[in-house]
């Protein structure tokens, strides 16, 4: 029997392409919007750290999450949780740079601290929640 490596090549890619995240993919998900969260915090407590180089590593940590977002795929019967999280994720990200990161900036403690300690916070408990249902 002759193996032709081509004809199992492309079928082995297209099957890991297509295989549902792992636990420890999740985990990488969370530690990532663990350091994007440490950023923007960051931010928020030290005034010094209000510049270009703090907003664009508050920028990339937010978009390093997106990126592993798109990069993953719903558990087997999780689809509903997993488009939750992304969902959540994007209205999160959206908040955050359209609203809570010009406050910060401006000086507007009351709005950036009503924001954070509302909406933005239900949504991080909401983003942790969901991880952990997809790790199991």
């Amino acid at each position: 029997m002759k193996f032709t490596p081509l004809i199992f090549t492309p079928a082995l890619i297209l099957s890991l392409a297509a295989a549902p995240a792992s636990k420890g993919e999740f985990l990488l998900l969370r530690q990532e919007i663990v350091a994007a969260r440490k950023a923007l915090v960051d931010m928020v407590l030290y005034r010094e750290k209000r510049g270009t180089e703090q907003q664009a590593l508050v920028k990339a940590s937010a978009d390093k999450v997106s990126a592993t977002l798109v990069k993953l795929q719903a558990p087997a019967g999780k689809v509903a949780e997993f488009n939750e999280l992304r969902s959540t994720w994007s209205a999160f990200k959206q908040t955050r740079e359209k609203e809570l990161v010009p406050a910060i900036l401006a000086g507007e403690r009351d709005r950036y601290d009503k924001l954070a300690a509302g909406i933005q916070k239900e949504r991080l408990d909401r983003l942790y929640s969901l991880i952990s249902a997809l790790e199991q």
